[in-house]
């Protein structure tokens, strides 16, 4: 008997009846392994003083986050042509349709990497790719932002009591597009571009932060009455501070991006003032991030002392607290203060430690085929 079990741990897939079972269960809850691995690479090369080896490893893991994505669409691609019926069936469900602003996020920070990893590399070819590439995220980002929230209002069901923080992810998708703007506009050749790209960031930015913070407003009365969500959603405890750390990102990028761009567009006085409300408005949200991630330790403290389950949420840890240390090095070049700067590697130290915890257990996981489960076809027969 130990001899079979041994086996059946060896063998990929064991906890499903058949492999194709990983497509028919596959859902987009699979991107934010793309959102937290991406993140990782894009704060690794933006280490204060880091050396070549850092840089290697971040681009490495760029490269390595880009292959996840395309397998990741290929077989979510599959499922749909494979089992249309049951995939459709994800509009109707009130959570695992959240996810699907992951794969706009997830792009994102492919994107993001090609400014940073690609160009060095490659050269001004890559920078027309990742162009194309941020229209189809602008796309996919106002998609979800709109059509999710349409859904949740006309289809779903919801209960204030149920709701957690993943409310968040279709909405904050247009604001991380709206960051990757800021760093790909200066970059493009044409002035006209540059200004119609910028222009588009700032609205992506207001279509997303104010949305998100009514959100929130709700999520704390909620948390308030109702107590924290049951253990299976510990992570998104972390997810409110997503949008507080990429909308003080954006702010700031699309900020420092401002005066050039909004001169040569016959703007000038306009581009100083808005770098000026970067700047004070990256400190603001950074400030309110704060609060929301002592906030999110102390509730996850609070749930490990029962135990929590591990599932795909867990990736919930990574991508906003890569986000947040982003943002908080950021801070600490514009500023020049040093305690920005300690305070965002040891934030880039814990955002690599909490990677390495998730990424084995999502390894573990796949392998067995525990986490292909997709809870919208969950009560069908197999």
């Amino acid at each position: 008997m130990t001899c079979c079990t041994e086996r059946n741990r060896l063998r990929p897939f064991s906890h499903l009846p058949r492999p194709l079972e990983a497509i028919r269960q596959f859902t987009p809850n699979w991107f934010a392994v793309t959102m937290g691995t991406g993140v990782l690479a894009l704060a690794l090369a933006q280490w204060p003083g880091g050396g070549s080896g850092l840089r290697l490893l971040g681009e490495g893991l760029w490269l390595f986050n880009a292959a996840l994505f395309v397998l990741f669409a290929g077989l979510y691609a599959a499922r749909w042509v494979l089992f249309f019926d049951e995939a459709r069936r994800i509009f109707g469900h009130s959570t695992v349709s959240m996810f699907f602003g992951t794969i706009p996020m997830g792009l994102a920070t492919i994107i993001n990497g090609l400014l940073m990893f690609g160009l060095p590399r490659w050269g001004e070819a890559t920078v027309p790719i990742a162009e194309v590439l941020w229209w189809i995220d602008v796309a996919m980002s106002l998609a979800c932002g709109v059509l999710i929230p349409f859904l949740m209002f006309t289809r779903q069901e919801h209960r204030i009591d149920q709701m957690t923080a993943v409310w968040l992810l279709p909405v904050v998708a247009a604001e991380v597009a709206a960051a990757s703007g800021g760093l790909l506009a200066p970059h493009l050749a044409d002035v006209h571009s540059q200004w119609v790209m910028l222009v588009t960031s700032y609205v992506l930015w207001a279509f997303s932060l104010p949305v998100a913070f009514s959100i929130l407003t709700i999520l704390l009365l909620r948390m308030a009455l109702h107590k924290l969500p049951h253990e299976n959603m510990a992570a998104s405890s972390w997810l409110a501070l997503g949008p507080i750390g990429t909308g003080a990102l954006g702010m700031l990028l699309l900020g420092s991006e401002a005066p050039g761009i909004f001169a040569a567009n016959g703007l000038p006085g306009v581009g100083e003032i808005a770098a000026g409300l970067g700047l004070v408005a990256g400190i603001t949200l950074w400030g309110l991030g704060l609060w929301w991630m002592l906030m999110a330790v102390l509730i996850t403290v609070r749930y490990l002392r029962d135990g929590i389950p591990f599932n795909l949420g867990w990736w919930g840890f990574t991508f906003p607290l890569g986000v947040y240390a982003l943002t908080t090095l950021k801070l600490a070049s514009l500023l020049g203060l040093a305690f920005f700067t300690g305070f965002g590697c040891l934030l880039v130290v814990s955002l690599v430690l909490m990677w390495l915890i998730v990424v084995r257990r999502t390894l573990l996981g796949a392998w067995h085929g525990e986490l292909f489960v997709s809870p919208c076809i969950a009560g069908l027969a197999k």
